[in-house]
C-alpha cells in the first residue's frame, strides 16, 4: 500500500512521513505588531476549497463542465440534422460511439503520459485543443466531420480529465479531499440542467444575431452559438487552470529521456499502474466495487422509462419523477458526507454505501406506485452519491502521485465501459427475463393471497440490485484480505 501522506493546510507539497528528503516547514515570518501568519483566520474560499489553488481548478472545471453540456447537445443536434430524417438516430449513434469508444483503447497510455507530463499544462492544452475544434464544428457539413471532430475531442477529455483528478490532493489537505470531491461532482452533473436551459435560450440569441449581415460567415444558428459560448468556456477554463501553481514532481533518470517518447519504458510503466490496482486491496476494492456496481446501476437508465410505464403507471411523467428523485438523492448525500467527513471512517462507509445501492434499488423495483419508488430511488441516490465521493477520496488518498495519472484513466476507462455494457445489456437481460417469467410463472407469482407481478422489467432491475450487492461483497473481501496481509506483515 502506498506510504501515508500529511499535508499542509493549504495545499501545497506532498510530505511522506518518515521521508528524509521531506522539505522543512519554515518557520512563520514575523513583524512586529503583527500576529504570526499562521495565526490568521482562513477566507471563506480556502474554509469551503481547502485551498484558493482548488478554487480556480473548481471554477475553471464548472465553467467547462457547462460549456461541455451545452457543447454536448449542440453536436447531437447537428448530428441529427446532417443524418436527416432516414437516418439522424444512426448519425447521433455514430457520433457518440466516437466519443466513448476510443477510450478503451487510449486511456491507459493517457495515464502513462499524464504521470510524466506537466499536468497544469496537460489541462491547458487540452482545454485549448477542445476550442479549437469546437470553434471548427458550425462549418463541418459532414458526418464523418462530426466523428473526427468527437474523436479529437475526446482524446483531450482522456487527458484533461485524469490530470485533474491527479492533482486534487496536491491542492487541498487530506482532510478536505471529501469535500473537494463533493464539489467536483457538483461540477460536473450539477451543470446539466442549467447548460439545457442556456441551450434553449440560446436560441432566442442566435434569431437575434441571424438580423446583422457581417456575421454570417460565421453561420449563425442556435447549435453554432452554442459551440461559441462552449469555446469561450473552453479558454476561460485554461487561463483559470494556468495560475495553478502545482507542486514539482521528482522523476527517476531514465524518465526524463522518455517523456515524449512511447517505448518499452511507456508499457513498463503501464504494467506498474495495473499491477499496483490488482496488488493494493484498498485499491482493488474500489475498483471492483465502481465497476460492477455501475453494470447493475447503469441498467437503471434504459429500463427507467419503461418501469415507469409497464409497472408503475407513472408514463414519462413519473420517470421524469424518478430521475428527479435520484439526483435529489445524489446531492443529499454529497451534502452529508461534506458534513460529516471528519467522523466518518471512509472505508466502512464506501461499503456499507454499495451495499445500500443495491438494497434500495431492490426495494424500488419491488414497489408498485410511483411516491413509494421515488423514495426508494432518493434513497439509492444518497448511496450513489456516497459511493462516488468516497471512491474518488480513498484513492486519492491511497495512491501515490506519481501513479495517480494511471490509475484515474484506468478507473475512467472502466466506467466507460461497466456503463455501456449495462446500457447495452439491461433491456436485452429485460426481454429475456420477460419471455422466461411468461413461460414459467405466467407473468406472475402467488404469495398467499398476494400476486406479485414479474414482467421482465422488474426482474432485470432486482438481478441489478443483486449485482450490486455482490459488489459490495466483493469490496468487504478485499478489504478484509488487505488487511489479514497488513497483520502478517507487521507480525
Amino acid at each position: 500500500m502506498a506510504q501515508a501522506r500529511r499535508k499542509p493546510a493549504g495545499g501545497g507539497v506532498n510530505v511522506q512521513v518518515g521521508d528524509p528528503d521531506a522539505p522543512t516547514a519554515p518557520l512563520p515570518h514575523v513583524v512586529p505588531g503583527e500576529r504570526p501568519i499562521t495565526d490568521l483566520k482562513p477566507s471563506n474560499v480556502v474554509r469551503l476549497f481547502g485551498s484558493d489553488d482548488f478554487f480556480r481548478l473548481w471554477m475553471g472545471q464548472v465553467v467547462s463542465s457547462l460549456g461541455d453540456w451545452i457543447g454536448f447537445v449542440a453536436i447531437v443536434a447537428i448530428a441529427t440534422r446532417v443524418g436527416g430524417a432516414s437516418s439522424g438516430a444512426a448519425s447521433v449513434g455514430l457520433v457518440m460511439s466516437a466519443r466513448l469508444i476510443p477510450g478503451f483503447f487510449l486511456a491507459p497510455m493517457a495515464g502513462v503520459l499524464i504521470d510524466r507530463w506537466d499536468r497544469r499544462r496537460v489541462m491547458v492544452a487540452c482545454d485549448l485543443a477542445r476550442a479549437v475544434v469546437l470553434a471548427a464544428l458550425p462549418f463541418v457539413d459532414t458526418l464523418w466531420g462530426l466523428v473526427i471532430a468527437s474523436l479529437l475531442l475526446e482524446v483531450a477529455t482522456l487527458l484533461w480529465s485524469p490530470a485533474k483528478e491527479a492533482s486534487v490532493p496536491n491542492l487541498v489537505p487530506v482532510g478536505h479531499l471529501t469535500t473537494a470531491n463533493s464539489l467536483s461532482l457538483a461540477a460536473a452533473y450539477g451543470t446539466f440542467p442549467i447548460a439545457s436551459l442556456l441551450f434553449a435560450f440560446l436560441a432566442k440569441v442566435a434569431e437575434w444575431l441571424s438580423h446583422y449581415s457581417a456575421l454570417d460567415m460565421l453561420r449563425i444558428n442556435q447549435e453554432s452559438v452554442a459551440l461559441y459560448v462552449d469555446v469561450a468556456t473552453f479558454v476561460c477554463s485554461a487561463l483559470l487552470i494556468s495560475t495553478l501553481t502545482l507542486p514539482g514532481r521528482r522523476h527517476r533518470p531514465d524518465e526524463k529521456k522518455a517523456r515524449l517518447r512511447i517505448d518499452t519504458s511507456t508499457f513498463r510503466e503501464l504494467g506498474e499502474g495495473w499491477r499496483f490496482m490488482f496488488v493494493n486491496p484498498v485499491v482493488r476494492a474500489v475498483m471492483v466495487s465502481l465497476g460492477t456496481g455501475l453494470i447493475g446501476g447503469g441498467m437503471v437508465v434504459p429500463l427507467g422509462d419503461v418501469f415507469s410505464r409497464h409497472v408503475l403507471g407513472g408514463g414519462s411523467a413519473g420517470f421524469g419523477l424518478l430521475l428527479s428523485s435520484l439526483g435529489f438523492g445524489v446531492a443529499a448525500g454529497v451534502l452529508l458526507l461534506s458534513a460529516m467527513q471528519r467522523r466518518l471512517p471512509k472505508e466502512r462507509v464506501f461499503t456499507f454505501s454499495v451495499f445500500g445501492c443495491g438494497a434500495t434499488l431492490l426495494a424500488g423495483a419491488s414497489m408498485s406506485s410511483v411516491p413509494a419508488a421515488c423514495v426508494c430511488v432518493a434513497g439509492m441516490g444518497i448511496c450513489a452519491g456516497s459511493v462516488y465521493v468516497l471512491g474518488f477520496t480513498i484513492l486519492h488518498e491511497s495512491v501515490a502521485d506519481e501513479l495517480r495519472g494511471r490509475i484515474f484513466s484506468a478507473l475512467y476507462t472502466l466506467v466507460r465501459f461497466c456503463l455501456l455494457l449495462s446500457f447495452a445489456v439491461g433491456p436485452l437481460l429485460a426481454d429475456r427475463l420477460g419471455a422466461l417469467s411468461n413461460t414459467v410463472f405466467d407473468g406472475d407469482l402467488s404469495l398467499g393471497s398476494t400476486r406479485v407481478a414479474l414482467p421482465g422489467v422488474r426482474l432485470a432491475l432486482w438481478l441489478a440490485g443483486v449485482i450490486i450487492v455482490a459488489a459490495g461483497m466483493l469490496a468487504v473481501w478485499s478489504l478484509r484480505s488487505g488487511s489479514r496481509q497488513e497483520e502478517a506483515v507487521g507480525a
